[in-house]
């Protein structure tokens, strides 16, 4: 809808409203640039002087009364029309919520890290011509034009007065008692980071676990448990700055800050009790984000489970965050003047930040490692596996419909598409595994889910139900497609589908946005199909290529670092368990006498 604009000045203090041509909604945002600003106390401090002045050049008992009178009438009438406007401005607010979605969306400022100001809600607003004619019209059926001459002045003082405390006093009450923080946002929020957390530990940890040898059991979990400590602490001491740093950063001029964020917020500096991040505290904005940068190295332990040394793993994963995950978060999310933002890119949840930067640097390092001495996944507990899938598949909920940033309809749309992608991933890659095999698998159907899951996260929150089914049907075939006939074709050992599932999937989703989140089918992106595919397959094949050359040469320095990154041959044989923990998951069954 067409919006138009109006500028006030009041006190010096410019006041941008923005006027929604159909419902009549204000919504003014306020340059507080001196400070202070003005407030509701200035105002009725203004209105008080201006009565005085009134009673004190009107002398007859007849024009105080009339006065009086005239004034009741214009503040009723203004108090009536800006609750109006009031009622107004509350439902467009929840509406333009209910329409905007994702990182990318308008509501959300296309990235939370970058917002610079704060918005205040505008109960009411009354012109102060509106004002000074209802009181002439008053006037003239109630006093003689004599009396009305003398006390025309002080009258019109006092409407001004009444009308610029109509206008200035709710935008300042409300940036003052109302906070920015919106409880329901937050609570939601809240939640969303331990739903994502809870897909790492003990989600991914789990169904990685229950995929490979008994021997190696306790490898994997310890992996995924030790990487959520250690991403943890990194991202509190520079993960989140250079990411959401906008430091040097202007929308559409490309600059080193274009690529990775500043170094201002190092150890959370500037994030304080009183910082926001659109609705939600600031704090929250970094725990959230934590959880992504936590399951995100976490994923690339799927290809190099059973032959990869401890200390490699870490290392690797930590030189893989600087040179890869936080150069991609931030040109995604950074916000205005990061260069996939500027260029359009929309990834709602993590489909170039995640998927396809964790599936690539997965693939790369299978072939960097080599085959394991037996090419072929043993599943040592697949009831482990299954559960580890429901807990991903609860999990993603947070991860899809909390990126939307709010308690909004944009979370709802996000969580119904997620549900419905992974419904329709697993009933058709398991309808493949029965025309193929004339069984149905649980590890089939299990990999289907995440493979739809690991499809619609770019797009959950910009595609309709409609979408998020073709997305799944569309994941299953390609997904199951890669991880299997492509995987033996190429003989690359990704132990656990990592880039078959995940890799693959992030990049058919990112790609598919453009077409699937059209209004024609039922999607919220009004730009032209053409023109937003475009844009998808450009960042996500130059995502895919940095990530690779990148991942080679992390490779390479933590082989030196370590002095050679892949467990010996013995190793390998008597499971990782023992050789680099000296424990066992399964205690051996006592002979039976």
């Amino acid at each position: 809808m067409a919006r138009g604009k109006r500028l006030f000045e009041v006190d010096g203090c410019p006041v941008d409203l923005d006027v929604d041509d159909g419902d009549g909604d204000a919504t003014a945002h306020r340059d507080d640039a001196r400070g202070g600003g003005f407030t509701a106390r200035n105002k009725f401090t203004t209105l008080a002087r201006s009565v005085r002045d009134m009673f004190a050049m009107t002398t007859t008992t007849t024009t105080t009364a009339t006065t009086a009178r005239l004034a009741r009438m214009s503040t009723e009438r203004t108090a009536r029309a800006g609750a109006t406007r009031a009622r107004g401005g509350a439902r467009a607010t929840r509406a333009a919520r209910a329409s905007g979605a994702g990182k990318n969306s308008c509501a959300l400022g296309r990235a939370l890290g970058a917002r610079a100001g704060r918005r205040a809600r505008v109960a009411g607003a009354v012109s102060v011509d509106a004002a000074r004619a209802t009181l002439e019209e008053s006037a003239d059926s109630n006093a003689t034009r004599s009396v009305f001459a003398r006390a025309k002045t002080p009258i019109a003082a006092a409407a001004i007065a009444v009308a610029g405390l109509t206008l200035a006093g709710p935008a300042a009450a409300a940036a003052a008692a109302v906070p920015a923080v919106v409880g329901a946002d937050t609570c939601w929020i809240l939640i969303s980071s331990a739903l994502v957390l809870f897909m790492t530990i003990p989600g991914l940890a789990a169904f990685y676990a229950g995929l490979v040898r008994r021997t190696n059991t306790l490898s994997v979990l310890i992996q995924c448990f030790a990487l959520t400590a250690h991403m943890s602490v990194l991202w509190f001491l520079c993960g989140y700055s250079l990411s959401f740093s906008d430091v040097g950063m202007k929308e559409g001029v490309t600059t080193l800050a274009s690529f990775i964020g500043g170094w201002d917020k190092v150890g959370l500096a500037g994030v304080t009790a009183a910082s926001v991040a659109g609705t939600i505290p600031e704090a929250l904005w970094v725990l959230y984000q934590m959880t992504f940068a936590i399951i995100t190295p976490a994923l690339m332990i799927g290809a190099l489970v059973e032959r990869m040394k401890f200390n490699a793993v870490m290392w690797f994963s930590t030189l893989w965050m600087f040179a890869v995950y936080f150069p991609a978060c931030h040109m995604v999310w950074g916000g205005p003047g990061a260069f996939f933002a500027d260029m359009g890119v929309l990834d709602f949840a993590g489909g170039i930040v995640v998927h396809i930067t964790a599936g690539i640097g997965a693939l790369v390092a299978a072939m960097y490692l080599g085959e394991r001495k037996e090419n072929k996944m043993h599943q040592g507990n697949l009831v482990l596996t299954f559960l580890g899938t429901a807990m991903l598949w609860v999990g993603w909920f947070g991860f899809n419909g909390g990126s939307a940033g709010a308690a909004s309809a944009g979370a709802a749309f996000a969580c119904l598409a997620t549900q419905l992608s992974a419904s329709v991933a697993a009933i058709a890659w398991t309808a493949l595994d029965v025309i193929e095999n004339g069984k149905v698998s649980v590890l089939g159907t299990c990999t289907a889910s995440i493979a739809g899951l690991a499809a619609i996260t770019p797009a959950a929150g910009f595609v309709g139900p409609v979408g998020a089914c073709l997305m799944g049907l569309a994941s299953a075939i390609v997904c199951r497609f890669f991880s299997t006939t492509v995987k033996e074709k190429f003989g690359y050992d990704d132990a656990l589908d990592v880039f078959g599932v995940h890799g693959v999937g992030g990049f058919l989703g990112t790609i598919l946005l453009g077409v699937l989140a059209h209004p024609a089918l039922g999607g919220f992106n009004d730009v032209p199909m053409m023109k937003q595919t475009i844009v998808q397959v450009i960042a996500a094949v130059s995502t895919a290529v940095y990530t690779a050359a990148a991942s080679w040469a992390c490779l390479k320095l933590t082989d030196k670092i370590t002095g050679g990154i892949r467990v010996p041959a013995e190793a390998e044989e008597l499971g990782l368990d023992v050789y680099s923990h000296g424990e066992t998951a399964y205690t051996p069954m006592p002979p039976v006498r």
